[in-house]
């Protein structure tokens, strides 16, 4: 009870201090808008926040999983030669190093100012952290059952598949974590950075275009639905993880 009851009391605590702080102070609501007056823009622009939201998280979903894939495919590939990893591995922590404003033109260039462009700034954005979580793991399996798969004669994919992949599903899972939240934010960014989706806009347009015309109170819901989008595609991926990793990986035992 105390962790549901504690951050629900503390939560109403701080909307309550912040509401007569913005009423009895008498700061204009363009500078900083009222808890009542946020959640008054949110039901006047539901329909509006609902549609970017649906757009962003179809963006994010393909985002997750071009970078979910490559990531994984080329931490297997970097893993099964050394000399393969030290030779590339360089050139793609520069390009991660990069910041995303500085590719971003390119991309719009290549792709123009659309849902690809979107996607493309959010792949790159979430594929680094998978690719190095998943690597490591699969460095990481234990060395005497390596030796062990080796003294069987066990061939390079059987130990892929029943010995290394298995030992690093827990760094795996870590890995999609920080890369599902990293795609809400790069498809955010990107729709800041593009500027697409004027007639059917994501939220990071929607952040952007209120932001613009001063409308600050419609410029927090759409943050706090940002925030909400990122925090539930955290819990499905947290979910995933411990049901695979619940009965027998003790960082998700009872």
């Amino acid at each position: 009870m105390l962790r549901f009851v504690l951050p629900v009391t503390i939560t109403v605590v701080f909307l309550i201090v912040w509401e007569l702080g913005c009423r009895l102070s008498g700061i204009k609501e363009f500078l900083l808008p009222a808890p009542s007056a946020i959640a008054e823009a949110t039901v006047e622009n539901w329909q509006l926040i609902v549609a970017a939201i649906g757009r962003t998280l179809g963006a994010t979903i393909v985002a997750f999983v071009a970078s979910a894939v490559v990531g994984n495919v080329l931490a297997i590939v970097l893993a099964t030669s050394r000399v393969l990893e030290r030779s590339t591995y360089g050139f793609i922590v520069l390009v991660q190093t990069i910041p995303m404003v500085a590719i971003a033109p390119f991309i719009i260039i290549w792709f123009g100012p659309t849902f690809t462009s979107v996607v493309v700034v959010a792949t790159l954005s979430a594929f680094f952290p998978i690719l190095a979580n998943s690597l490591q793991g699969l460095r990481s399996a234990d060395r005497g059952l390596r030796e062990l798969f080796v003294l069987y004669e066990a061939s390079k994919l059987d130990t892929l598949l029943r010995l290394r992949l298995p030992a690093a599903l827990p760094q795996i899972m870590t890995g999609l974590r920080l890369g599902g939240v990293l795609a809400v934010i790069g498809v955010i960014s990107g729709e800041f950075i593009t500027g697409t989706g004027s007639l059917n806009p994501g939220i990071g347009f929607l952040i952007l275009r209120s932001g613009v015309r001063l409308e600050t109170a419609l410029l927090f819901a759409a943050g706090l639905a940002s925030a909400l989008l990122g925090i539930a595609f955290n819990a499905a991926i947290k979910a995933l993880s411990a049901r695979l990793l619940r009965s027998w990986h003790v960082s998700e035992m009872a």
